[in-house]
Order: C-alpha cells, then sequence, then structure tokens
C-alpha cells in the first residue's frame, strides 16, 4: 500500500497555460479518494500526474515516501483503468489478464494461479475464452479491473471507468469495485464528474474546480458542511437552493415562512430541496399558496418539481407523493 502526496504541485502546458496551481493533497494509504468536479477542473489531469503520463511542472509528488517527480510510469507500480477499458483486442480475456505478469517475467504457474484468483474474484471463469469484441460492456470492464488488480499494484487509479455503461450497470458496477477496494485494501484514486458517484463509493471526496481543490472530506461532510458556494452548489442532486438574504425575506415574507434575520445582509443562504418538504399532498394543489410550478418530475414515491414563489424566487422542492389506488 502506498500513501500519495501533493505539495505544492502545478501543472503548465507550452504558452504558459496553467492547469494547476499550487495543489496540495494527501491520499492515506489503503484509502479510496474520489476526485470530482466539472468538466476541465483538471481531475484527470491530476490522475495522470500520479500515473506518470503527465509531467510535474512545480512542487513534489510523493508515492509510498519517495518523490516521484521523475520516476517512469513503469517504476511507480500503479494500475489505471481507463473509460474506454483499453482491453487488447486480439487477445482472449485470458491472455488480457495474463499479460502485465508475463511482461515482467512471471513464471508460468504464478500466471495461471493469479489469473484464476482474479476471475474467481469477478466471475470471469466462463469468459476467459472469449475477445473483447464478444463482451458487453459491464464483462469489459470486470476485465479491465482484472488487469489492473493482478500486478498487485501499490495503488489503483480510475479516470472515469464507468461513464460508458447504462445506469443500472453503473449502479452494480460501482458495488463491486467499491467491494473489491475493501477487500484487498489498496490506494485508491477514482475520478469521476458525477457527485451522486463520489458520494456513494469514497471514503473522501476532494472536490476541484479550475485546477485547485475547494474542499476535501467525508462525502457526509462535504453535504452538510459545504466551504464554499462552488462545493454547496456542486454536492447534492437536485443541488442546492442558493439565493441572497434580501431575496429570501421577500419570499417568507409572502408567503408567510419563517427565516431568521439575523444572517448578514450579504449572507447568500442555502437550502436543500428535501428541507421544503410538503407531506400528503395532491400533486395537483402540492403548492397551493406558495407560488407557481414551473417543472414537475413525478417519481412515483416522491415529486421533484422547480417553484416560482409570488416573489420570483425560484425554489427546487421535494415532496412525498399521496399515495395512489393500486390497480387490481
Amino acid at each position: 500500500m502506498s500513501e500519495i502526496r501533493f505539495i505544492d504541485v502545478s501543472k503548465s502546458y507550452p504558452g504558459s497555460v496553467e492547469v494547476i496551481r499550487n495543489l496540495n493533497l494527501q491520499v492515506e494509504e489503503g484509502e479510496f479518494m474520489v476526485l470530482v468536479g466539472p468538466s476541465g477542473c483538471a481531475k484527470s489531469t491530476t490522475l495522470r500526474m500520479i500515473a506518470g503520463l503527465e509531467d510535474v511542472t512545480e512542487g513534489d509528488l510523493l508515492i509510498g515516501g519517495k518523490r516521484a517527480n521523475d520516476l517512469t510510469p513503469g517504476e511507480r507500480n500503479i494500475s489505471m483503468v481507463f473509460q474506454s477499458y483499453a482491453l487488447f483486442p486480439n487477445m482472449t480475456v485470458r491472455e488480457n489478464l495474463a499479460f502485465g505478469l508475463q511482461i515482467r517475467k512471471t513464471a508460468g504457474h504464478r500466471v495461471s494461479s493469479e489469473v484464476s484468483r482474479v476471475a474467481d474474484m469477478l466471475g470471469l471463469h466462463d469468459l476467459l475464452d472469449r475477445k473483447p469484441k464478444q463482451l458487453s460492456g459491464g464483462q469489459a470492464q470486470r476485465v479491465a479491473l482484472g488487469r489492473a488488480m493482478i500486478r498487485q499494484p501499490s495503488a489503483f487509479l480510475f479516470d472515469e471507468p464507468l461513464s460508458n455503461l447504462d445506469a443500472e450497470l453503473r449502479v452494480q458496477m460501482r458495488s463491486e469495485i467499491t467491494q473489491m477496494q475493501r477487500q484487498l485494501g489498496t490506494t485508491t484514486v477514482y475520478v469521476t464528474h458525477d457527485q451522486v458517484e463520489a458520494m456513494t463509493i469514497g471514503d473522501r471526496i476532494a472536490v476541484m474546480d479550475k485546477g485547485q481543490v475547494q474542499q476535501v472530506g467525508p462525502p457526509i461532510e462535504l453535504y452538510e458542511k459545504p466551504a464554499n458556494l462552488f462545493v454547496a452548489g456542486f454536492i447534492g442532486s437536485p443541488r442546492m437552493n442558493l439565493h441572497s438574504k434580501e431575496s429570501l425575506l421577500r419570499a417568507a415574507k409572502r408567503n408567510s415562512l419563517a427565516l431568521d434575520e439575523k444572517f448578514p445582509n450579504h449572507a447568500v443562504i442555502g437550502v436543500r430541496p428535501e428541507n421544503i418538504l410538503l407531506q400528503d399532498a395532491d400533486p395537483n394543489d402540492l403548492y397551493l399558496g406558495l407560488g407557481t410550478i414551473q417543472r414537475q418530475e413525478d417519481l412515483g414515491h416522491e415529486i421533484l418539481a422547480q417553484l416560482m414563489t409570488e416573489s420570483g424566487l425560484l425554489l427546487t422542492v421535494w415532496s412525498v407523493a399521496k399515495t395512489r389506488p393500486q390497480n387490481t
């Protein structure tokens, strides 16, 4: 296992294009760290620096306490799983799994034993003689995971590995990746733009924006105590309602709602949709007296709606749906 640490790391490209500035981040041994943020925030660049696929312009990158800035990818003992799986199309699943060990001159009996071990863990035994083109997306992803695992690396790196899968398979694979990491205890850094995914798999999350870490902490801490407006608006689905004190006061007074007026006048107040909850109401008159529905999504057990108050404030609200009659 390996601790990974960025100390004042910056990354620039020719032409003075700085994509990362003064990055300080520590991934503990055995930890599952998730890097999350919008497209272009440099989370994948951060991952590629760990792998040795991108150079560090300034600062120090430590892997297992050793400065890794000048180490080649092969010297870092790190396995990376890509979005595209990157399987060898001319090889069978068995050969794809074995490849990493074979190029390290591992004994044949050890290769066979390790392939069998990984295939057992990931349910790949029935697929060992297939080529990648004969695999489904989920099967191909498991093979990519197996190829990363079989080397028994110091750390796993995942670069949006589930983005090509459908919603149901994403949930299944999230569970499998989490279970695998817990079982192996290998330091893991996982990149995603999906904050729901980040909330469900990581020990800690690092929220990034414009090449800088905005906040690091356990998922529930980021959700309940965001450090700034960016984190507050990014973490949570649907996103938090963020409005000025003045606009919320107008809405509260027009709709007979309570709001503590002790907030500073310049304050931006955030309210989660689930904290504006109306229970046991008919969807047709759910917001009667509060405002006008701009958009409504009936999800069966709950209703998600955007509500325009009489004062012109747009709020996203949740409601528990009224019990529906059963079909007979």
